[in-house]
C-alpha cells in the first residue's frame, strides 16, 4: 500500500450534512475530501465498488473502496488501490475486531472473483471450461505453501475436465526475499515449456533470506530442470507478469499464503477441491 495514500486515522466521523445521501455516497464524499487534504496528492477518485453486510453485527457493513490517484511528484503515474472500510452510516473505521473472539472482520470480507477476471496466462492445469475453477495465490518459500500446493496441484492435475487451476505468484518479500528471484525464474521456465514448474519449485533448497542471484538460480535450475539466467529474469514482460499477479492479489485483499479461491469464492478450508464432484 502506498504510504502517500495512508493518511486517514483509524476511526472517523461522517459529518456530511446531506443526511439523505446513502452511506456509500457519504463515504465517497468524505474520503475524497480527506485524501485531498494530503499535499502530496494531485488527483483522487474514490468509488464504492461493493457493500457487504457483516454477520453478527447489526447495522454495520463492509464497503470495498476503489481509489485512483496521481501524486504531484509523479503526475503521469496512475495509482490504483482498493481498501475495505466499515460503517454503520454514522461512523467509519478501517479496522473492526470482535472483542468476544478476536476475529478481524476484514478477514471475513473478500471480493469474489468475477468470470472475466480469470487469466488464461495463469492457467497451469486443466481446461478453462472445466466444472470448477481453483485459484491459488502462493509463495514458493512459504512453509504452509510447501505443505499445501504440491499435493493440491498434483491431485487436480489428474482431473483436467474437473478443475481449471489458476496459479498466481504472490511472493512475501519481507520475509522471503529469495522468492523474488524464484518467481521470476518460474515465469521464464514456464514460458520455455518446462513441465510442472509450479510443483517442482517447492522443492528448491535455498535460504529464504538469500540474495545472491546466481546461487538462487542455480538451486532453481537444478530442481526444475531449466536453464534460466539472470538476464532472462530481467526482461520487462517477466516483471509485468509478476506485477499482474501481485496486483490481482492486492485487489482481492490477499494478505497471506496460501490463499485459495474455489469457484470464485475464498476457500478458507483449502479443502473444497478434495470433495468437489
Amino acid at each position: 500500500m502506498s504510504l502517500m495514500l495512508k493518511l486517514l486515522t483509524i476511526t472517523l466521523l461522517l459529518t456530511s450534512s446531506a443526511f439523505a445521501q446513502t452511506t456509500s455516497q457519504k463515504l465517497e464524499k468524505y474520503l475524497t475530501e480527506k485524501y485531498e487534504d494530503n499535499p502530496n496528492i494531485k488527483t483522487i477518485i474514490v468509488k464504492v465498488e461493493g457493500v457487504k453486510p457483516l454477520q453478527g453485527i447489526r447495522g454495520w457493513n463492509a464497503y470495498i473502496i476503489a481509489l485512483e490517484a496521481t501524486l504531484k511528484n509523479k503526475p503521469k503515474e496512475l495509482i490504483k488501490q482498493k481498501h475495505i472500510w466499515f460503517s454503520n452510516g454514522t461512523m467509519i473505521t478501517e479496522k473492526l475486531t470482535n472483542l468476544s473472539n478476536g476475529d478481524n472482520y476484514e478477514d471475513e470480507v473478500k471480493p469474489d472473483i468475477k468470470a472475466s477476471e480469470y487469466s488464461k496466462e495463469n492457467l497451469v492445469y486443466g481446461n478453462e471450461n472445466a466444472k470448477h475453477k481453483v485459484v491459488i495465490f502462493s509463495d514458493p518459500l512459504c512453509p504452509f505453501c510447501k505443505d499445501f500446493a504440491p499435493e493440491a496441484l498434483l491431485y487436480m492435475k489428474k482431473y483436467p475436465e474437473k478443475f481449471a487451476v489458476y496459479y498466481y505468484h504472490f511472493p512475501l518479500l519481507r520475509i522471503h526475499p529469495a522468492s523474488a528471484i524464484i518467481t521470476r525464474a518460474a515465469v521464464v521456465a514456464q514460458r520455455a515449456g518446462v513441465k510442472d514448474v509450479s510443483i517442482k519449485m517447492y522443492d528448491i533448497k535455498v535460504n529464504a533470506q538469500e540474495k545472491n542471484v546466481d546461487k538462487i538460480l542455480s538451486a532453481f535450475n537444478k530442481v526444475v530442470g531449466s536453464h534460466v539466467t539472470e538476464k532472462d529474469i530481467k526482461v520487462a514482460s517477466v516483471t509485468a507478469e509478476i506485477n499482474h499477479d501481485t496486483n490481482f492479489a492486492t485487489n482481492l485483499f490477499v494478505g497471506g499464503t496460501p490463499t485459495i479461491y474455489f469457484d470464485g469464492k475464498i476457500d478458507k478450508t483449502r479443502k473444497k477441491y478434495k470433495t468437489a464432484k
